[in-house]
């Protein structure tokens, strides 16, 4: 019997062995094939033009103390739903003050 258990458990070392190799080899393939796919496709393609920077939007001529205040507290109840962080609320607030 242990004879059989050590060429089980022999049979079991060399099984799992193998598939990590096996799964190693395949991975730095794919990482190869990868990074030979992205230098052909840097090579193929001509350098796209940065973007301009994203203009600010214009502040309207005379914005009264009441659509200031409006304005405001529309971002406070964004804010409140979660759907504007602190970051965003206070360059915001900023925006409309500076106006």
């Amino acid at each position: 019997m242990p004879g059989l258990l050590r060429g089980v458990a022999r049979t079991a070392v060399i099984a799992g062995t193998a598939t990590a190799v096996s799964n190693r080899v395949s991975r730095r393939q794919a990482g190869r094939w990868a990074q030979q796919e992205a230098q052909q496709t840097a090579a193929a393609a001509p350098p796209a033009p940065e973007a301009p920077p994203p203009a600010a939007a214009p502040a309207p001529a005379a914005v009264g103390m009441d659509d200031k205040i409006g304005q405001l507290k529309e971002l406070s109840e964004l804010k409140e739903q979660g759907i504007l962080t602190e970051e965003e609320f206070a360059a915001q607030k900023a925006r409309i003050l500076s106006s």
